[in-house]
């Protein structure tokens, strides 16, 4: 799930990607509103037009989802006849983790299988990345998080070991001056582990 708020780039439109589909998308357009199934009929995402007429944002790019933006969004459906009814898991999915454990894949020679204390859980997360390593916190994107570039998060399995999550760069976290280098962003201290990840900060 993402909400992306972008008006220099593309406009006034509030984009909510609720899934996403390689398939053929359709649209039904309802006033300001625009609904987006797959072909099997299921909801994937809306285009609210107009959106500054609707809802309160103060920031560009992928937006921080709480309640308040919910029930905005939810009210602007009613004034255009839309009676969908928006469920949204609130639950940060981008959150600081902290590398408990780190071994070497069994059947890849560059991917490591970490453990991962994100707070409320511990997630096994095979990684990539040449600088990951234990004792670090780091940027972790819980599965149900869709990243800046909009790929989904899933539950996935490489090279037959079970990943739930991913390990972030700052790059693809589309952070301002990330580095182009390979790597994971390392947090320092200050951060606690289980936080939701503050992109703005």
């Amino acid at each position: 799930m993402q909400f992306v708020y972008n008006p220099k780039g593309i406009g006034d439109v509030l984009i909510i990607t609720l899934d996403q589909k390689e398939t053929k998308v359709d649209h039904e357009t309802i006033g300001d509103v625009t609904r987006l199934t797959d072909e099997d009929g299921q909801v994937v995402g809306y285009n609210l037009f107009h959106a500054s007429n609707y809802v309160s944002i103060d920031t560009n790019g992928p937006l921080s989802v709480d309640e308040g933006l919910v029930n905005q969004v939810q009210k602007a459906f009613k004034q255009n006849g839309v009676h969908d009814e928006l469920t949204i898991d609130l639950t940060p999915k981008f959150v600081v983790g902290y590398v408990k454990e780190k071994a070497p894949h069994e059947d890849a020679t560059k991917l490591n299988v970490c453990q991962v204390d994100v707070g409320d859980e511990s997630l096994q997360i095979v990684c990539g990345a040449p600088n990951v390593d234990e004792g670090q916190k780091v940027v972790v994107a819980k599965v149900g998080a869709m990243m800046p570039d909009g790929m989904h998060i899933k539950p996935s399995s490489l090279r037959g070991v079970e990943s739930t999550g991913m390990i972030c760069s700052a790059k693809e976290l589309n952070l301002p001056n990330a580095s182009e280098k390979k790597g994971i962003l390392v947090l320092d201290d200050s951060y606690r582990v289980g936080e939701q990840f503050d992109f703005k900060a």
